[in-house]
């Protein structure tokens, strides 16, 4: 598989959130908050509202998308480029998914400090 084939597979952002979704919340999302696993899905806006308190959360909160503009379906192919030795540079990964070099490298630096040994 190439960094082309994993932009193609993660490339629809509902897809990708639902992949994410899965692998964060085997049994289902739960309020970060409360803890309750009671909520509601907004899809309009890709949020989980929790019925118990009524906090809204995305699945990026409390990972290291937290805080970012860029989607899913751009983090992905990154995050596969770094996992399977991929040594892809700021400058090809803002080519190939379509985002300016600075976000690429502030990915890049993100991806690799959350897989570093402690």
């Amino acid at each position: 598989m190439s960094l082309d084939d994993a932009i193609a597979r993660f490339g629809d952002e509902d897809a990708a959130v639902a992949l994410v979704a899965r692998l964060r919340w085997p049994g289902g999302p739960a309020c970060p908050r409360c803890g309750s696993g009671d909520h509601a899905y907004l899809a309009t806006r890709r949020l989980w509202k929790c019925r118990a308190c009524a906090h809204q959360y995305s699945v990026k909160a409390g990972t290291l998308f937290e805080g970012s503009p860029l989607g899913l379906s751009r983090w992905l192919p990154a995050i596969w480029a770094v996992a399977n030795d991929q040594h892809v540079s700021s400058h090809e990964l803002a080519r190939r998914l379509g985002v300016t070099q600075k976000s690429a490298w502030l990915m890049l630096r993100r991806i690799r400090l959350a897989m570093s040994p402690k």
